[in-house]
């Protein structure tokens, strides 16, 4: 591919100078502390804390407590556009976002129209080049209309800038279709991202089907549903030599599923979002429609098992599912409500207080597996190197903040974590050599 598969809207270079910083990067094997100068965008110099003085006319940001990351990378975000800009849009959604520490997000094609030709594609890729505040990508449907039957032109696609392709929110439910989609994967390139699901396990439930469920009377949908057709398609992958990767995985067998087929040497990945990390069914008692998404929160051993395949590389990415939806969609009954929550402010705060404060995750794993969704998906991954564009995440580990305390940047506030005190705040986002957020209480100076 000679085609750049991320575009952004123009903006300056940075011209940056962070004193006294704790860089983490365990891709670099950087964790100590340093200085780290940005000049024109890109990452200049690193060196011992104290040791470089600021040019004239640069930032200056004292490090002193904080720490640096390489950016985040999420290879599945939903921005609603075309077609759903009230819940959320290019600016805004990459706003967001940025918000959270990311420098790159990568979007799925459930739009309306959904994104199934190349001049759909091109024409969303124009219109990120002039709105998106950090790179972002997209990806396209495997199907016509997401029907399930009919390929779309994947090699156009591929040319028009696809960096992946998937029917996300609906299954592939024809394991013949999903072959011949895997074939010409194999021809065009890219990765095929499955949302796993078996309808007719699945058909009618909204929350995991449990002892939870039961009692709340809610019909329930049962880990069977997404676990079997995790299985079929690890096993389809692997006959005919294709790239798949599965979304949002929930439960202990898919989990299992996945680490068998990689065993296999078939080449299969899996992602974990932070609500599956963070939260079990039993969240789901208060009703919280922002805690009704898909697949659903499981149960505990679930929720073991996920972080556990972080841990052995089972799973290489921690994703967002970031899936907005507007105030008056969510604001009805549970089981009326569309799945789904946001998460890109969140996420790494989420992860960092439940899994790396109570030591049951390191954090410099947590870092791999937040940047790891580049790869994934055919993408620079972001690192903390001398001569390498700027892209970096500034954090205050040890701030406490409240989630939606003082909005979102997001133009939705379905987030499953809304109210949550935790730590961990992300100050500053510089992504692809430019500032792309920064706090509105951090202050930083020229020299």
């Amino acid at each position: 591919m000679t085609l750049d598969l991320l575009v952004r809207a123009p903006a300056p270079d940075a011209e940056l100078l962070v004193h006294h910083v704790h860089v983490l990067d365990p891709r670099t094997g950087i964790d100590a502390p340093h200085d780290v100068r940005v000049r024109a965008g890109v990452i200049a110099e690193i060196a011992a804390p104290g040791s470089l003085t600021a040019d004239a006319d640069v930032e200056t940001i004292d490090g002193a407590g904080l720490h640096l990351f390489p950016g985040f990378v999420d290879p599945h975000v939903h921005l609603r556009t075309p077609g759903q800009e009230h819940k959320e849009d290019l600016e805004s959604g990459t706003r967001s976002a940025a918000a959270g520490g990311y420098c790159a997000v990568v979007a799925m094609p459930n739009t309306s129209p959904v994104i199934d030709s190349s001049s759909l594609l091109g024409s969303l890729r124009d219109l990120a080049s002039r709105m998106a505040r950090i790179p972002v990508g997209f990806t396209a449907a495997i199907t016509v209309g997401f029907g399930g039957k009919e390929l779309t032109e994947m090699a156009d696609l591929r040319k028009a800038g696809a960096v992946a392709f998937t029917d996300d929110g609906l299954p592939v439910t024809d394991a013949g279709v999903l072959r011949k989609a895997i074939q010409y994967q194999r021809l065009c390139g890219g990765v095929i991202a499955l949302h796993e699901e078996d309808p007719s396990l699945s058909a009618g439930g909204a929350m995991r089907e449990g002892s939870v469920s039961a009692r709340l009377g809610i019909a329930g949908i049962p880990w069977l549903s997404e676990s079997t057709m995790v299985a079929r398609d690890a096993a389809i992958g692997g006959y005919e030599g294709g790239r798949l990767h599965f979304q949002h995985l929930s439960c202990v067998a898919s989990v299992d599923a996945v680490r068998a087929a990689k065993a296999q040497g078939f080449r299969v990945s899996g992602e974990a979002s932070p609500h599956h990390l963070c939260l079990t069914d039993e969240a789901v008692r208060e009703l919280d429609t922002a805690k009704k998404m898909n697949p659903p929160l499981g149960f505990e051993e679930d929720r073991q098992a996920l972080i556990e395949g972080l841990r052995d590389g089972t799973l290489e990415t921690i994703a967002t599912d970031h899936a907005p939806h507007a105030p008056d969609e969510k604001d009805v009954p549970f089981e009326q409500a569309p799945m789904g929550s946001t998460g890109l402010e969140s996420a790494f705060a989420a992860v960092y207080s439940e899994l790396v404060r109570p030591g049951i995750l390191p954090l410099g794993l947590v870092v791999d597996r937040l940047v790891g969704g580049a790869a994934l998906m055919d993408l620079p991954t972001p690192a903390v190197r001398v001569g390498e564009r700027a892209n970096l995440c500034l954090v205050d580990l040890d701030r406490e903040w409240t989630v939606g305390e003082h909005g979102y940047e997001s133009r939705s506030s379905n987030c499953c974590f809304h109210g949550r005190r935790f730590h961990g705040k992300v100050l500053m986002t510089v992504a692809d050599g430019t500032v792309a957020f920064r706090e509105r209480t951090f202050a930083v100076h020229a020299a």
